[in-house]
């Protein structure tokens, strides 16, 4: 049977963009890019609940080949994103290429034809000879197991599937979660609703956030002179990585630096909190860095409301009006509110089925022999497979600096393929083990290892408590490497 496509690209968001546009660059016209959604966008269009927006400046998170000089605020709003996505899209000509509403069931190698195969809901199927799996980290929603929630009577909304429609204006309201979702939710719904009740398990290290308005006459000037723009992206990318590779990484060298960290969060939260009982229920117990911090300026105000409480006892119950605590605490509410996060270990690593050579099964044998993942691209045992969503494949704290990375790999891969005259690559299986035994090295001096993480219930955390979703180095060194990594780590055929 003849391959239809030079390569198929699982979703639509900004890791799928990214590598439609180097694939295109390479020469590879004939794409298909699958979207479960309506339209383009990944988690800026899925998500849409109040409070919305990047929780890393905006000027970082973008491609650096496509600046945008019209962001309105330094943490831009949510659908800023969605606008920028959309010009992406258009600017790179995507639209044409991409399939919407399309649910993608599995994926398998076939050996004799050397494509692969891609099952589509419904019994379809097409066929293209890469295989490229943007599913995105946080695209599985989590509905946490809490017995009796399928009987509640009231509204249900989980925060990725947010109602529109919904009016939550004097309502009693519950929230379950205290991550980065529910950071920028719950001020937002604590100034509508009558009653709010906010059920944590983890606190969240939260720093001050420095969120400007950014002038129209700046925004003129980043249009005109991007250099300009560029010299800021860079001191915000470098303040982020010092963060990152002083605060998290490098923790066994610098540990100054992570409790450095600790004390602005710890300053910030007894500036805002003044009651001593609410302090201790929302001070972290953990070490910065061990679950994903946030930037707020009025997360913690918002619980020194009056109408605003705090419940940090387990959920024991959930009833047909309302939530009941280890404790015996009853509250009786109108609408459940869901910032339970994403089900990342269980469901989305791979976020499908994807058979390789001889029925390999990719989501068993992570599960069985560890998750890794050759610069965090590829797997042995899976030719023409590009899993952009993979083990230490996350570089620095925006994500774009992963895309680019992965798009850099991309692009030294396929020019060495091309100059062999080939068509199927595969990772070595000791190209592969040798990467692994690196980052599994690098992750044992990181806050990670020798944090106090325990309590951070994180989801950095894999389900045999290894830390595996971030790569443990300096986004300097994964660009390196991803335009450096020897071309005989593959095969090529």
């Amino acid at each position: 049977m003849a391959t239809q496509y030079d390569a198929v690209i699982i979703g639509a968001g900004f890791g799928g963009m990214g590598a439609a546009i180097q694939l295109k660059r390479l020469g590879y016209d004939d794409l298909l890019i699958l979207e479960r959604e309506d339209d383009l966008g990944g988690t800026w269009y899925v998500n849409r609940y109040p409070g919305l927006a990047v929780d890393i400046p905006s000027s970082t998170y973008s491609y650096s080949f496509e600046p945008n000089p019209y962001w309105s605020r330094l943490f831009a709003p949510g659908p800023e994103l969605k606008r920028y996505a959309r010009h992406v899209a258009d600017t790179y000509g995507l639209r044409g290429s991409m399939r919407f509403g399309t649910v993608v069931t599995g994926a398998r190698w076939d050996e004799d034809e050397s494509h692969w195969r891609v099952a589509l809901e419904g019994g379809d199927s097409v066929t293209a000879t890469y295989l490229l799996t943007a599913t995105g980290f946080l695209s599985q929603p989590k509905v946490p197991d809490i017995d009796g929630i399928e009987r509640f009577g009231g509204k249900v909304i989980h925060t990725t599937a947010w109602d529109d429609d919904y009016d939550l204006t004097g309502k009693r309201a519950a929230i379950i979660g205290t991550g980065a979702t529910a950071v920028q939710l719950i001020p937002e719904v604590a100034e509508v609703v009558s009653e709010l009740t906010v059920y944590q398990r983890t606190p969240i290290w939260v720093s001050p956030k420095p969120d400007h308005r950014i002038p129209k006459a700046v925004q003129r000037l980043f249009a005109r002179l991007p250099f300009a723009q560029r010299a800021v992206r860079l001191a915000g990318g470098s303040i982020l990585e010092l963060m990152m590779i002083f605060g998290v990484v490098h923790y066994k060298r610098f540990r100054i630096g992570n409790r450095i960290a600790e004390q602005w969060c710890r300053a910030h939260l007894y500036r805002q909190v003044r009651d001593p009982e609410l302090r201790r229920k929302l001070l972290p117990r953990y070490s910065f860095g061990c679950k994903r911090p946030t930037f707020s300026n009025d997360y913690f105000p918002a619980f020194t409301r009056p109408h605003v409480h705090l419940k940090t006892s387990g959920i024991e119950r959930i009833d047909e009006t309302g939530i009941v605590t280890a404790d015996g605490d009853r509250t009786e509410i109108d609408v459940l509110l869901l910032a339970t996060g994403f089900n990342l270990w269980d469901a989305n690593f791979p976020a499908i089925e994807i058979i390789g050579r001889g029925g390999k099964n990719l989501g068993k044998w992570w599960r069985d022999n560890r998750f890794q993942a050759y610069e965090g691209v590829t797997v042995p045992g899976f030719p023409n497979l590009l899993s952009l969503n993979s083990p230490y494949s996350y570089s620095g704290l925006s994500y774009f600096t992963t895309i680019e990375c992965q798009m850099k790999h991309m692009d030294r891969l396929f020019t060495a393929m091309r100059r062999r005259g080939a068509r199927v690559f595969e990772v070595t299986q000791e190209a592969n083990d040798r990467f692994l035994d690196r980052m599994t090295r690098k992750v044992g001096g990181s806050v990670f290892s020798l944090g106090r993480c325990a309590a951070a219930n994180s989801y950095y955390f894999n389900q045999h408590g290894e830390a595996t979703l971030l790569r443990p180095t300096s986004t300097l060194n994964a660009h390196r490497e991803a335009v450096r990594f020897p071309l005989e780590d593959y095969t090529y055929a």
